[in-house]
């Protein structure tokens, strides 16, 4: 095998590789098509799919009940979260240097 001709990897292609992966490409596509066709018409016929349907709907009739809050209740809502956060990240940051302080103090006596 000469140097530079493509074959120094030890693979050597023809001419219709690009071929073979482009039909078993399709193969594959086809076959994961027909999975899931087939999947749909048993879920159809099981009724699943109408139960489906019902939830979707009824779940939309319920949030059309609902009250959502103000943009302004919105928002002082997502500062006091954002606070009520911060607040708890530093307290376990308080508490995890103390715990670290009480242990060092313990390993070194």
């Amino acid at each position: 095998m000469a140097e530079g001709d493509g074959s120094e990897r030890g693979v050597v292609r023809g001419r219709n590789d690009g071929i073979d992966f482009f039909v078993n490409d399709l193969i594959t596509i086809a076959i994961v098509a027909g999975v899931v066709i087939a999947a749909f018409f048993i879920l159809l016929q099981k009724g699943y799919l109408r139960r489906l349907a019902d939830y979707v709907r009824e779940t939309k009739e319920e949030l059309k009940k609902c009250s959502w809050p103000t943009w302004e209740e919105l928002k002082g809502s997502t500062v006091v979260v954002m606070i009520s956060i911060l607040l708890l990240g530093l307290f376990t940051v308080g508490i995890d240097f103390v715990i670290a302080m009480l242990v060092n103090a313990m390993t070194r006596i």
